[in-house]
């Protein structure tokens, strides 16, 4: 059930980074390390794995918003993640 606002001592505006701001042109980032860099943390932190679900509940409709301006890249195994990073054209095929 929704609550009303006024059960909140403050409100603050929804504002999230963009990627230019949030990723190091030439990295490749899991979600869960840009989960993590959304937190203002460090990518390679060691977080709990409830913390971290909710953390990547945040960072997927990041990525989906700002898709336009990131690259994927394939797994470079079976047993490792995609990963994103800031579009450049020079990655570009």
């Amino acid at each position: 059930m929704p609550a009303e606002k006024a059960e909140f001592d403050a409100l603050y505006p929804c504002d999230f980074y963009t990627a230019e701001e949030l990723l190091e042109p030439e990295g490749m980032y899991t979600v869960s390390e840009v989960a993590r860099l959304l937190q203002g943390l460090d990518p390679e932190t060691e977080i709990d794995p409830e913390t971290e679900a909710v953390l990547v509940d945040w960072a997927i409709p990041w990525i989906v918003a700002n898709a336009d301006d990131l690259v994927v890249a394939e797994p470079r195994a079976e047993d490792e993640p995609g990963y994103y990073g800031l579009k450049r054209e020079e990655d570009l095929d």
